[in-house]
């Protein structure tokens, strides 16, 4: 068999897609991050007629491509929370902005194989924005993120993830500089918010693309 590493992960993807479906996801399978850069803006965007876009802290929408196809449309009211030249103020304020837009576009930092996104987030606008709040959500999930239940799910989120993008950060906290997490009380923690997402209430509100390769940490 060519590409067993590939097949592997499209049973993998394709057994959780219909988990996600029964939790009232809309599920699409990418084998690459152009490919899902191009499922973004040629199958789901088009049908759902947004005028305004904003997006949550992700490396892997980032890695698409999608984040500048997206930024530099000038037909789209774009609310660009990833523009460092902005003050804390302004920053937050556009944060709160985005909570009311058409379209927003992140990842999750866990997914179950039952079909669960978990997260952890520092200052909580990406994971109210994937519950409530804009009319349409897109999720970019690379295959890295697949955890067997939710403890495998936190787990991964504090061993690994939340210490990585600390480090991306360059947030002034302890697992910046071990690795580990040692449930720190400084103010540049990160790791503040939990949240669990069984369903989406309103159906095919939250459209994910599970891609066939690593993205994201």
């Amino acid at each position: 068999m060519k590409n067993p590493v590939n097949n592997y992960w499209n049973c993998k993807l394709s057994e959780l897609k219909k988990n996600l479906e029964e939790n009232r996801f809309e599920v699409f399978i990418a084998q690459s991050a152009e490919e899902a850069k191009n499922i973004a803006l040629n199958e789901i965007i088009p049908k759902l007629q947004i005028k305004s876009v904003s997006w949550g802290g992700s490396m892997s929408f980032v890695a698409t491509g999608l984040f500048h196809e997206l930024k530099d449309n000038p037909e789209l009211e774009v609310l660009n929370t990833f523009d460092r030249n902005l003050s804390n103020e302004e920053m937050m304020d556009l944060r709160r902005r985005s909570l009311m837009t058409d379209l927003f576009v992140t990842s999750t930092n866990a997914v179950t194989e039952d079909g669960r996104l978990v997260n952890l987030d520092m200052v909580g606008n990406r994971v109210a924005a994937i519950m409530w709040g804009p009319k349409n959500v897109i999720l970019i999930i690379g295959r890295n993120k697949l955890c067997k239940d939710i403890h495998g799910a936190m787990h991964r989120i504090k061993s690994y993830a939340a210490p990585v993008n600390t480090m991306n950060l360059d947030k002034k906290t302890p697992c910046r500089e071990t690795g580990v997490c040692q449930d720190c009380k400084s103010p540049d923690r990160i790791c503040n918010y939990w949240t669990i997402t069984e369903k989406s209430f309103i159906k095919n509100r939250i459209k994910i693309i599970l891609v066939n390769e690593d993205l994201g940490f």
